[in-house]
């Protein structure tokens, strides 16, 4: 199984973060994109930031439920950088092939995450 995993604030799910996912899906054959809603990213501010429940119900309107999951699994597991949840990803789910995805708009401040490289 292939799965893009699209990570992100969702401050607010938008037509945008649509698009990735169908030309994703399309061009990656992917089984199911998982959109991980983060609770709280350490490189924004909070006050911005709509309030996570807002937000993880937002991101379920552009998800079907099938081929398009909108996950809390980041608030669950109490994970705040990416590197931390892919790790526990790749030991719970070893067979599952993890395809990351991202928009434009993380390039500049990719440098900034924790262990991107």
């Amino acid at each position: 199984m292939r799965i893009g995993l699209l990570g992100g604030s969702f401050n607010p799910a938008h037509v945008g973060h649509r698009h990735i996912i169908a030309v994703a899906r399309r061009r990656l054959q992917l089984d199911q994109v998982w959109l991980l809603v983060s609770p709280g990213n350490p490189l924004k501010t909070q006050c911005s930031m709509a309030p996570f429940d807002q937000r993880l119900a937002a991101t379920r309107s552009i998800a079907d439920g099938r081929h398009v999951i909108a996950s809390g699994i980041e608030a669950i597991w109490g994970t705040r950088y990416t590197i931390d949840t892919l790790r526990l990803l790749l030991r719970r789910f070893p067979r599952v092939r993890f395809v990351w995805l991202t928009g434009a708009d993380i390039l500049l401040q990719l440098p900034r995450w924790r262990r991107w490289v």
